[in-house]
């Protein structure tokens, strides 16, 4: 069997990269961590190679156990990328040295796969008649002709993965042909041996790496549902995200439309009437709850609760099956929302200390009851960890100067905590002669009347020092919109361009951004994370204000209360927390190659003078710090005026049907990857295949005519899954709120009526 050292050596050199210490420290702590059945933080900065550091040990471990490992993310952007461009890659310089291919295999939730017993008319339609209708009429419009493809592609293909339909269809079209885990039918299928998704989990019993996601990982762990195989090694990806989406994913709601659809499923049950009351019991009781947690349920509303809990026990008695009897589609489906019904009020009801309830009032969907765990530490800490080893990466782990901060969120500290290791391998990048960080010292704090003019007056004065080639990251859609007025009025006689999150797609506007050097992009959220221009495109990052959470966001200000009850520093540990995980993230747009130059210039004073802010400098890369504006408007005239020509940027391509994601190395490609993801993931560089008809990547519309695309729906599903509000979303996405707001209803998905952040 070929050692470590000897496996990511051939990795590298076969894909034509150079090996870095970082990247060779991150996978022998990787090895050492399951040899010694241990726990590992290990913070891999940008440029480091960190999918390759860990997916080589994860490999050998796979080859000498004959267990699989896996692989969580928290985005589909990187799942993707993952199964579509490092593992084909990495298998194929391995196998030679193995004397086998490696092997892997995403893993999803039900929801993502055909179910053939629906598809044979064992589960009711959700349209009444729809599959009828749409074979006998295929002019019914655009919903009809979308079961009638989906029903044709479902005949013919093999996995019956939804990511395999190109171009795709609405939510609502695929709730013809698929069912979730609660209605599925399980061993009582009659379909059960020919199942798409009890075939593909077969199947990721082995292999040798599966690759999943944040939720499935959750919801595997907490739920018992033992989804994935029997592994020893779990490797987390994005690792500063999974807090956040394990509390989404053991988020509970309950609402008088959930009740009444409850209702209607269940109407074959004798009590299904007490349901209907029930839901408008709990109507009349949130019309006067205002919108916000709830420290003390009124009773008024524990009588609500009460009423939906016993009316759902009530049909969950008339729905249970008789001895004998065989159980369909419909009662499934039935049983299914009504336990939810059930279970969502009487958890509400029981107050358990560590929940938080709040209302919600939601545009379209009315009052929304939310409830979940004010800390997921000890629940991460016993279902997570325990009985394998847990490696955790990300480039922003440590913060403050150490990992303490999120090592505690996911109950690696405390009485009873496993042990674990916390490894910075830092970044192949020279931060302190790269980069300048620039606190605008002179400026008065922020306040909440918008943008002043001093602020305005810096954006003019750097923008116009740096010629363009600006990202501004901003705490609100609004900032972002007054910051681009005022820009394009001042600015207009210079040639440089602003642009604005929400005038096209954020793809669009990046790729825009990437290949105009007298260009800025301004905008909010989504530009916070992710965003990755290599070169001289980008040499000055703005950032106006620190992004602390909302004051009154119910999880944060609950979580706050409770450390200072106990002797702590609520605000340290939730709000700046918070912020420096943001601030960190987003000073890391700048520095994306080893030839990058330039500045992150913060906006806010406070980051000088508050009592947090060495707290939140040292969460930072270790840029060369200064206050001094005259220096770093000569160094950004300096650096634009001997700026290289920006690199090439590709068409973005679209996967193929058996998610590949086409040939790696367009031109232009390889060369960032060897600086932005690590050498060993560069090759070389292949002329640009002339990219598909119109008809084949995209998805035309959804709504209003506007064309669509799976990256769009992609983004827009973890918009959702965040909590975003319609306005954030829109913003993202850089598109009309109404035409968002049609595509969420073609989806089946309900946006956050409450902003997650707030930047005060």
């Amino acid at each position: 069997m070929p050692s470590l050292p000897e496996l990511l050596h051939a990795a590298v050199a076969d894909l034509g990269g150079t090996e870095r210490p970082g990247q060779s420290a991150m996978a022998q702590a990787v090895l050492d961590a399951i040899d010694k059945d241990e726990h590992l933080l290990v913070q891999a900065g940008t440029g480091t190679g960190k999918s390759l550091g860990y997916l080589v040990p994860a490999i050998l471990h796979a080859q000498r156990t004959g267990q699989p490992a896996i692989v969580a993310t928290a985005t589909l952007a990187l799942q993707g990328q993952i199964v579509d461009r490092d593992l084909p890659r990495l298998a194929t310089a391995l196998a030679p040295h193995l004397g086998r291919r490696p092997t892997y295999a995403l893993v999803k939730g039900r929801r993502n796969y055909v179910c053939l017993h629906k598809l044979e008319g064992g589960f009711p339609d959700e349209e009444d008649g729809l599959f009828e209708v749409a074979e006998a009429d295929a002019n019914v419009g655009r919903l009809g002709q979308e079961v009638v493809r989906l029903r044709a592609w479902a005949q013919e293909t093999e996995s019956g993965d939804r990511d395999e339909l190109v171009p795709g269809v609405s939510e609502r079209a695929w709730r013809q042909v698929s069912v979730s885990a609660e209605e599925c039918l399980g061993s009582r299928c009659p379909m059960a041996a020919e199942c798409f998704v009890e075939r593909s989990r077969a199947a990721a019993k082995d292999v040798d790496v599966v690759v999943t996601n944040h939720s499935f990982l959750a919801i595997d762990a907490f739920e018992g549902r033992f989804m994935l195989p029997e592994h020893e090694l779990l490797v987390i990806d994005e690792a500063h995200e999974l807090v956040d989406r394990i509390t989404s994913t053991i988020t509970d709601e309950l609402t008088p439309g959930l009740v009444r659809t409850a209702a209607r499923r269940a109407r074959k049950a004798d009590s299904s009437d007490l349901l209907e009351d029930a839901a408008l019991v709990l109507e009349r009781a949130l019309e006067s709850q205002p919108d916000g947690r709830i420290d003390a349920i009124s009773d008024q509303l524990v009588l609500a609760l009460q009423t939906v809990r016993d009316a759902a026990r009530a049909v969950q008695s008339d729905l249970k099956p008789q001895p004998g009897e065989q159980l369909d589609g419909a009662g499934q489906v039935a049983i299914a929302a009504v336990e939810e019904v059930f279970d969502n009020s009487a958890r509400m009801i029981e107050e358990r200390e560590l929940d938080v309830l709040w209302n919600r009032i939601d545009q379209r969907r009315g009052p929304i009851l939310h409830v979940a765990p004010m800390s997921v530490a000890m629940l991460v800490r016993d279902k997570i960890f325990s009985d394998r080893t847990v490696v955790l990466t990300s480039a922003t782990l440590e913060l403050g100067g150490t990992f303490d901060a999120l090592a505690g969120t996911m109950g690696l500290r405390g009485a009873g905590s496993p042990a674990y290791r916390g490894l910075d391998v830092g970044s192949p990048f020279n931060y302190g002669e790269q980069a300048i960080a620039y606190v605008a010292a002179h400026l008065p704090p922020p306040g909440r009347g918008g943008l002043s003019e001093q602020m305005l007056d810096e954006i003019e004065a750097l923008v116009r020092a740096a010629g363009g080639r600006a990202l501004g990251l901003f705490s609100s859609m609004r900032a972002a919109k007054e910051a681009t007025e005022a820009m394009r009025d001042r600015l207009g006689e210079s040639e440089i361009d602003i642009l604005c999150q929400g005038e096209d797609q954020i793809s669009t506007l990046v790729r825009q951004f990437a290949r105009e050097p007298k260009t800025c992009l301004f905008g909010t959220m989504s530009l916070w994370q992710g965003v990755d221009v290599p070169g001289s495109s980008c040499q000055l990052v703005l950032i106006d204000r620190i992004p602390f959470p909302r004051p009154d966001d119910p999880l944060s200000s609950a979580r706050t209360e409770a450390i200072g009850k106990m002797g702590g520093n609520g605000f340290m540990a939730v709000s700046a927390t918070h912020a420096a995980l943001r601030l960190a993230q987003g000073a890391g747009r700048l520095v994306r190659s080893s030839t990058d130059r330039g500045v992150v210039a913060f906006l806010d004073s406070r980051m000088m003078t508050a009592r947090y802010a060495g707290f939140l400098q040292r969460s930072l890369p270790p840029f060369w710090p200064t206050t001094d504006q005259r220096l770093v408007i000569s160094a950004l005239e300096r650096l634009n005026q001997s700026a290289p020509p920006p690199r090439d940027v590709p068409e973005p391509r679209k996967r193929g049907l058996h998610g590949a994601a086409g040939q790696a190395g367009d031109a232009g490609e390889a060369a960032e990857r060897v600086d932005s993801d690590g050498a060993a993931h560069a090759e070389p560089a292949k002329p640009a295949a002339p990219p598909p008809p119109p008809h084949e990547n995209a998805r035309t519309a959804v709504t209003l005519g506007h064309p669509w695309t799976e990256q769009d729906d992609e983004e827009l599903r973890d918009g959702v899954e965040m909590g975003l509000t319609l306005e954030e979303l829109a913003e993202s996405l850089e598109l009309a709120e109404e035409v968002v707001a049609a595509r969420l209803e073609g989806l089946g998905l309900e946006p956050s009526a409450e902003p997650q952040l707030s930047f005060e």
